[in-house]
């Protein structure tokens, strides 16, 4: 029997006070995402059965290793590899959970693209999709206005993503998120589910830049 509300817990208390959009709500609407695109791809499979669990344990951590998130990443994975055996997870599980928690961000695979394991592909899906749509457009300006990003500037020109500490450093502008990383979200995508979910959430996205392109050039 695996015990998701203890683990739930665990997110909770390592996530609280966040504010960039990484929160729990987050992780949870993920776990929702990933799960039903799994079901829905895979119609065989039951709502109960482990890989659900492990894409729902995923789904819930991935952020709190996040290092915009935690000043002490190495400090979280060993307390989610004491973690998970506890609620239930066998040592296989607990391997592909955490492989996929240290290796499916956008900036973990801008230099190297790692395969992850089918649960994880599901997990990276959803987590992508968050970037997307409606709520992208919320968490983006969120995200840029607590790290004091401008809306726009016309003289800042998107720069072509090379590597981890370029993407973590670089001038930034929200509207040039769109152009450097979100637009390409949809063709990164693993699994049917998730790249059909992108194409609608993209077009919405590109809509909106769209307008804000066209009220700010009147």
């Amino acid at each position: 029997m695996i015990d998701l509300e203890k683990l739930k817990d665990f997110v909770k208390e390592q996530l609280d006070g966040e504010s960039t959009g990484h929160d729990y709500y987050h992780g949870e609407r993920v776990a929702h995402l990933a799960t039903k695109m799994y079901l829905a791809d895979n119609p065989q499979a039951h709502e109960t059965s482990r890989m659900v669990a492990i894409i729902r344990a995923g789904s819930y951590l991935h952020d709190t290793i996040d290092e915009k998130v935690t000043s002490n990443p190495n400090k979280v994975i060993e307390q989610i590899q004491k973690l998970l055996p506890e609620v239930g997870f066998e040592d296989l599980e607990v391997k592909d959970i955490l492989f996929t928690i240290q290796h499916m961000s956008f900036s973990a695979n801008i230099e190297h693209h790692y395969e992850l394991p089918l649960s994880g592909k599901y997990v990276q899906d959803a987590d992508r999709l968050e970037s997307l749509g409606a709520i992208g457009i919320a968490r983006a300006f969120t995200y840029g206005g607590k790290h004091g990003n401008k809306i726009y500037d016309p003289e800042i020109k998107p720069e072509k993503l090379i590597s981890h500490d370029q993407y973590r450093n670089h001038t930034e502008t929200t509207i040039n998120h769109f152009y450097k990383k979100l637009f390409d979200l949809e063709s990164l995508m693993n699994t049917p589910g998730g790249k059909k979910e992108a194409h609608r959430r993209t077009e919405y996205m590109r809509e909106f830049v769209n307008e804000f392109m066209s009220e700010w050039n009147v």
